[in-house]
């Protein structure tokens, strides 16, 4: 019998069974992201289409919600004090982790739009993950903690163009100097206008929102904005997550940032978990993992580059040694971000991306879990 007939009941077991892997994970201090991605493996052969294309439809919500939300951080002056002050060190981590893996991808004989998707996945540390952990640790306050979330917020701006470039390019399923420069200039079109209309409109609405936080329309108006321009962006054939982000960009000049949020994380919450479950649904072992090798080679490049990235770019930032080497091993888990660039791939490809994500999630959680003693180490046989 179609789960169609029964919504509300697989509804509700699909949320309730969320809740219980977020539960066991989190007890075992690993993320919720690898429980929903576990838990879509194990049910992929228990859904058909029509079902798979309704969990496909309620996770575009999650994700654009997800970018959204992350726009939403970031008002205008905000965007150009971060980039002022990581830059050198952002050119950098997009250099190793997105240019050095997307070179071994194609010269593992990857096709370019492959090996490009490839060193997107392997481009940005997981910012869930990541400051999850620092949380937990108390490291947040830390002289690294300023670091590693000054190059989390860099790379979670870079991440929506990226996503909308290899979205462009899928889209048009060839490469060209000539498909490059109209997404190119179409991203520019979009980004100006979205930084316009947030001078010239939302700031002038500051008085209107926070008169009417409070009420119960405004998480309408709220989800309106961002499905808006999310579907704009789409219709321009850019990532509807650009045009999401971008909206929470514009809404945040209305200086009421954290109360939108407030209101919109709950939906986000929900929804969600269903895109990771749908991308576990959507790896097929059967269809055998492409060139072993390449996928070995490319993990052990994911712990390095971000190694490099993070020792270096620490001491750029500033920070002494032993912070730079924390900082380093702290770097290394790959998330959301990858899960949604990994969502571009064909079927076989995304077999190869889930064990690279799920693994270098794994590593990461380890490695930052032994910075300090590791920072220790190195330290003490430095001096010896």
């Amino acid at each position: 019998m179609p789960y169609s007939e029964h919504l509300f009941l697989v509804g509700g077991a699909m949320l309730f069974l969320f809740f219980l892997a977020s539960l066991v994970f989190q007890r075992l201090k690993l993320p919720s992201l690898l429980a929903y991605i576990f838990f879509g493996i194990g049910m992929a052969g228990l859904f058909t289409g029509p079902e798979l294309d309704l969990v496909d439809q309620i996770s575009r919500f999650g994700i654009v919600l997800l970018f959204f939300l992350l726009g939403l951080h970031f008002p205008l002056n905000r965007l150009v004090n971060i980039t002022r002050r990581v830059w050198k060190v952002g050119l950098l981590d997009i250099g190793f982790n997105f240019g050095g893996s997307f070179a071994i991808a194609y010269l593992f004989g990857f096709d370019l739009l492959a090996a490009l998707v490839i060193g997107g996945v392997a481009y940005a540390t997981s910012s869930s993950i990541t400051v999850k952990m620092l949380e937990d640790s108390g490291r947040q306050k830390s002289p690294e903690g300023e670091f590693k979330l000054a190059l989390l917020i860099f790379e979670d701006l870079a991440a929506p163009v990226m996503v909308s470039f290899l979205v462009g390019l899928s889209t048009r399923g060839a490469i060209s100097a000539g498909t490059v420069g109209i997404i190119f200039i179409k991203v520019v079109l979009v980004t100006a206008a979205s930084i316009f209309i947030a001078y010239q409109g939302f700031r002038r609405l500051d008085v209107f929102v926070n008169r009417y936080l409070t009420r119960d329309f405004m998480p309408l108006f709220a989800m309106a904005v961002a499905l808006v321009f999310a579907g704009i962006a789409e219709a321009m054939e850019l990532s509807k997550l650009l045009g999401a982000f971008l909206a929470g960009m514009m809404l945040s000049e209305t200086g009421t940032s954290k109360e939108m949020s407030r209101l919109i994380e709950p939906i986000k919450d929900l929804s969600l978990p269903f895109f990771f479950f749908w991308f576990g649904t959507s790896i097929t072992f059967g269809t055998g993992v492409v060139s072993p090798v390449a996928l070995v080679v490319l993990i052990l490049w994911a712990v390095a580059a971000k190694l490099i990235v993070g020792f270096w770019g620490g001491r750029l930032y500033g920070l002494t040694r032993k912070g730079a080497v924390r900082a380093a091993f702290s770097l290394i888990p790959r998330g959301e971000f990858s899960v949604v660039i990994a969502a571009l791939a064909d079927t076989v490809l995304r077999v190869f991306l889930g064990i690279y994500i799920v693994v270098t999630a794994l590593c990461g959680v380890y490695l930052f879990r032994r910075a300090p003693a590791i920072a220790e180490r190195l330290g003490r046989t430095k001096r010896a």
